[in-house]
């Protein structure tokens, strides 16, 4: 008999029911009909029931889904698909960092050996373009524009926010405040790396983040119509002689107009493309490739943040409202979840719904102030990992006054001292939950990519992740291994740790900063 698209989903999981609420205090949890219903499954059913209204949802096998394990590993990993690229390259970062060299080179290799090649490059015009005149992210890739011409295609997304008299008026590497292009997509032909690594030197060597390689042709496909969607919202780089090596144009065939022009057309533009890219179906399951129930033991969910687009409009991004699902589904004791994000500023939702969720077990994973990557930087900057460490403390004082302490605790990775031979900075950011399975502990639903799970993600910033769902055992106990991996350079931290140690007394000056720029952060 044949078996059609919609059948083939029902195989993973149940068909879908009217969304459910989310909780409205802190100190209670309406308990409708539907969620009534969802307590009673497992928890991967229901979060995949609750992830039912999403658009697009992938299916892998088997070993189509690797986690790297180190910004070396990345950086390798990274250089041998592009390398042996034979159709396309489309890369997305904040910025590619101004030493990069090498990787410049081995892009220019694989377009010279392949004919058929193309590249496409989306930065941050902002963060990409700071340095300007001097060497940055724009100049660099400039000069694959100069040496391949057609085959390159650089392009610097702006966000509408900043208009005229921002820009006149806010210095740089301030003005990043306002909002950046975030998202890390990696991919390679039909390969993708879903990362929150940017392209430099410190996170392909001594950066510490997460790396999820995903094998499937039609995922590909996503996240390459995705980068050209967000490309075609933005500023086209070509190469110049002027001093700062390269100029920013408009292409006529962008969605709109430039943002500064006609903020209202380019928004209205814009939101309409994002809108019907996210409500537009995709799948990588077909009548075709279905052999047997089982087969494809893993379910992926392309969750992303748009909210900078949609101002004016709906917002109809699908991360935040996808993370409050997945953690309001925790209605068992016996899950366990992990949560770390290296800047440490926590979306209220986000820490309400853990700390109203009766799990067992939940650990925060957050970077030591000697593995901020501000650690000792120049100008005002210099002052924020004292902010994170200011939010962590008030982050346990929230869970002491949830009565929550001897079920969630707060942990800080350190690897030696940033900045310093053999020190590492911390980046990593995710979400892990279990089965509610007394017997089985390992993470079964991972979230990975680009976002911190902060304000400022979701009100200002371009974010791309994925919700991975499995019944897979064995990667489980991947999943499993990276949480190891990551909490065996940590140390536990508690209210009486700040009581007790000088060094993390944060100044009255720097507490009423965060309190002030905390949507920022």
């Amino acid at each position: 008999m044949r078996i059609t698209l919609v059948r083939a989903r029902k195989l993973f999981r149940y068909s879908a029911r009217s969304e459910h609420r989310l909780y409205s205090t802190r100190t209670s949890r309406p308990m409708d009909e539907f969620s009534v219903r969802k307590s009673s499954l497992s928890y991967t059913d229901a979060v995949r029931e609750s992830l039912s209204n999403l658009k697009a949802c992938f299916y892998f096998r088997k070993d189509e889904i690797e986690v790297l394990h180190s910004p070396t590993e990345f950086y390798d990993t990274l250089k041998n698909k592009i390398f042996n690229a034979e159709r396309r390259i489309f890369l997305a970062s904040l910025y590619i960092g101004t030493s990069q060299e090498e990787l410049i080179a081995c892009i220019s290799k694989a377009l010279d050996k392949n004919p058929n090649l193309k590249v496409y490059f989306l930065v941050d015009g902002l963060r990409g373009t700071r340095e300007a005149p001097k060497s940055c992210s724009a100049s660099l890739l400039s000069r694959l524009v100069k040496n391949h011409q057609d085959r390159v295609d650089i392009r610097l997304y702006r966000t509408p926010e900043l208009t005229r008299l921002k820009e006149a008026l806010i210095p740089r590497r301030f003005n990043e405040g306002i909002g950046l292009q975030h998202m890390k997509i990696y991919g390679v032909d039909d390969e993708v790396i879903l990362s929150g690594a940017n392209l430099s030197t410190d996170y392909f060597t001594n950066r510490q983040d997460r790396y999820y390689l995903f094998k499937s042709p039609q995922f590909a496909d996503y996240y390459y119509d995705l980068h050209q969607l967000v490309s075609r919202m933005s500023y086209q780089v070509q190469y110049s002689e002027s001093v700062q090596k390269f100029k920013m144009v408009w292409p006529k065939d962008n969605l709109s107009n430039e943002p500064h022009l006609d903020r209202g057309l380019f928004l209205k533009s814009c939101s309409d493309a994002l809108r019907s890219f996210l409500n537009k179906p995709r799948g990588s399951l077909t009548n075709q490739n279905i052999s047997k129930t089982g087969e494809f033991q893993t379910a992926v969910y392309p969750i992303s943040q748009f909210t900078p687009m949609f101002r004016d409009n709906k917002d109809y991004s699908t991360e935040k409202p996808t993370i409050l699902k997945i953690l309001s589904c925790m209605r068992d004791s016996s899950i366990s979840w992990t949560f770390t994000a290296g800047y440490f500023n926590m979306l209220p939702e986000i820490k309400n719904l853990l700390l109203l969720s009766p799990s067992k077990e939940g650990r925060v994973i957050t970077a030591s102030p000697y593995a901020n990557g501000f650690f000792q930087s120049k100008g005002l900057s210099r002052h924020l990992p004292d902010a994170y460490l200011h939010l962590s403390q008030k982050f346990l004082q929230d869970v002491k006054n949830s009565g929550r302490e001897s079920q969630i605790s707060l942990n800080e990775w350190k690897k030696g001292i940033v900045n310093t031979p053999e020190g590492w900075s911390y980046h990593a950011k995710g979400i892990w939950v279990s089965e509610n399975d007394p017997k089985d502990t390992r993470p079964a639903v991972t979230v990975v990519g680009s976002s911190n799970y902060t304000r400022r993600a979701y009100s200002v910033d371009l974010e791309s992740n994925v919700v991975l769902v499995t019944k897979d055992s064995q990667l489980k106990n991947v999943m499993q291994a990276e949480i190891d991996r990551l909490m065996s350079n940590t140390k536990p931290v508690t209210i009486q740790t700040f009581n007790e140690e000088h060094e993390r007394q944060v100044s009255l000056g720097v507490r009423v900063a965060t309190k002030i720029i905390g949507k920022r952060l």
